[in-house]
Parts: structure tokens; sequence; C-alpha cells
């Protein structure tokens, strides 16, 4: 057919047991245009949903971080690396495409929560992941320790300024989560909130927890949905990514003294995650707890998970009245007319 093309390249992948994730992307395209989205979306929704679902907490109860390997594959082996960066690139495409919809619609907002211990790669996810997509329609906003004004108001505040309107995609690369996190480890941090830490018992976080879990039910129901992702990485693999930190000179900018020191509360950090996805994870809003020690895979986990809760809104390009499309002859006629410049 003339002027169709197809993201394709899925063949090879199917001895490995890939192509759950990759016929996902077998999509139709016209001129650069998805064909069908409302049809597509059923399809790769289904898909997208299979090869994420080994990582997707929807009822936190008894939830183990140990039963999660900071190394799974899945189907995949070491080597489907090469192809895999290939399949990702093509999915990109597929995302510039469902985001430009979402931003023409203006009818949903997608908020992408990424959390992880330092060097698991979230800067890695904004770059790689949704460095395709159009910049007039995602907002990253990177929420590091709180300023003394942000401190002088209630936890979910700074980041409830910044949350996405609808059309756009937000990404926060940490968030309010960092509340029943880093604070958590270290509770003297909420004398600065003005609480006394040693009233920081079990009932103060879980109080926290509700609040969180306030907040994300509102945003659901007023359209906008929410990707949230830990990403889970091991302590020997941060540690390499640490070393190479200090060993690359490009990367030594990267390096914090700090990344040394929050290291030796490795336990307390996972421990303070297991309780943050035990508490606030949802069939409306689940936690995907992300192996992170292979950069390329966990990339390739967090694009569908982005991808299938874009297509779950099945987006439509907004409708012009038919009122307007009267005027459309009449419009063109005006268009195929050469152009008068005063004064010829």
């Amino acid at each position: 057919m003339p002027g169709v093309s197809s993201i394709d390249g899925m063949e090879s992948f199917n001895e490995r047991g890939i192509d759950v994730f990759y016929c996902c992307f077998n999509i139709l395209r016209r001129d650069g245009v998805i064909i069908g989205m409302m049809d597509i979306s059923s399809r790769l929704v289904k898909r997208c949903r299979k090869f994420i679902e080994p990582y997707r907490v929807t009822d936190g109860r008894g939830f183990k971080l140990s039963r999660y390997d900071p190394g799974d594959l899945g189907k995949l082996g070491k080597d489907s690396k090469k192809e895999a960066v290939d399949k990702l690139e093509k999915g990109i495409e597929l995302l510039a495409q469902l985001q430009e919809v979402l931003y023409a619609s203006e009818s949903y907002a997608l908020l992408v929560v990424l959390q992880a211990m330092d060097s698991a790669g979230k800067d890695g996810i904004v770059k790689h992941v949704m460095g395709g997509v159009n910049p007039q329609g995602c907002v990253v906003s990177s929420f590091k320790q709180p300023s003394t004004l942000e401190r002088s108001h209630d936890f979910l505040w700074r980041c409830v300024a910044r949350l996405p309107r609808r059309g756009m995609i937000g990404i926060f690369n940490r968030s309010y989560y960092e509340e029943v996190l880093s604070v958590r480890v270290h509770p003297e941090f909420l004398a600065g909130e003005g609480f006394n830490p040693a009233h920081a018992k079990s009932a103060f976080w879980e109080e926290r927890f509700r609040s969180i879990n306030n907040l994300e039910r509102h945003l659901l129901a007023n359209r906008t949905s929410i990707v949230k992702i830990f990403l889970n990485l091991s302590p020997e693999e941060q540690r390499k990514r640490l070393l190479a930190r200090l060993d690359t000179p490009d990367k030594n900018w990267k390096f914090s003294e700090g990344d040394i020191h929050e290291r030796e509360f490795w336990d307390q950090y996972q421990k303070a995650y297991e309780e943050m996805i035990r508490h606030t994870s949802s069939r409306e809003a689940p936690w995907y707890v992300v192996p992170a020690d292979n950069k390329w895979y966990s990339r390739l986990v967090c694009l569908c998970a982005i991808v299938e809760a874009l297509a779950e809104m099945r987006l439509e390009y907004p409708k012009v009245s038919g009122e307007l499309k009267e005027f459309f002859p009449k419009f063109r006629e005006e268009l195929e007319r050469p152009l008068s410049r005063g004064g010829d």
C-alpha cells in the first residue's frame, strides 16, 4: 500500500520469547501518522500488559522486595541487548505518536514517578525513553533537598505545584515519595519541617501514606493517570556504577560524596521502599518494580509501562466541528490562490 509502512522487525525475536513485547509496536502508519488509534490501543495494551505484568504491584499486602531480582531479564538473555536497543528506538517512535495525540486532545494528563537509589538510572530513563517526545508536551521536575520555603509548607506542596496539566506528560525525578523514604531513613530531617523526630512512629508514616493515597485518588478522578516506577538496583551494581563515575573523566561531575554516605543506609532504604510499595500500591496506581541492573532492559520495561498507560486512555485527535468543515473548500480555494501582495 503506497505511503504505508510498518514498525516491524519482530520476527527475529520470536524464538527468544520476546515477541509478546515487540509485537505491540508492529503498528501500521501512513505518512508517519498512526492509523486506527482506537483499534491499536486494545491490542497494544494487552501485549504491553503481559510483558510488564511480572513487575506490576497492584496490592501491596505481603509485598517483599527480596522476591524481585534486580538482574532479572524476563525471557531475554544478555545477548539480546543489541536488538533490544534497536526495538527501544522503534517503541519510542510510537510513544512520540501517542504523546502527540495526548497533547492535541488535552483530555488527560500523565504523571510518571521515578524513584530509586542513586545511580539506578532515573536520568537515563528521562534521556533515553522520554527523549524522543516533543519537549513542549513534556515537563521534567527533579526534586532534591527541599528549600526553606518548601519546608514551610505541607510535604506534598512542592510536588503538587508541578503536576502536569491535561495534555501534558509530567516526569518526577524523585517525588513526594522522598518524604517516606529519605526522611524516614533520616528522621532528623523532620525538624526542618516543624516536627519532632522523636514522634515519627508508625502512626506518623501511616498518615503520610494516607495523604499520598488520597492525592493519587484525587488525580485519577481528575483524569491524571499515574505510572510509578521503582528502579530496583543491587548494591553490587551500584558500587560498579559509582566507581565508573570516579574512573571516567566525563562522569566525574555525577559523583557526590553523599552517594558514599547513603550507601551505608542501604538496608534501611530497602526497608523504606518495601514499606512504601506495601502501603501505596493499588490497581489504579500500581508500582512497577523494574529490574535495574541492566539499563537496556529497565528502559524497555519503563517504556512499555508508559505506552500502556497512554494507550489505555484511548486517545483521539480533536474532531473539527461540522460547521467549520463546511468552510474547508473556501479555505482551500483561498490558500491555492496566488498570494496578493500590496503594491504589486
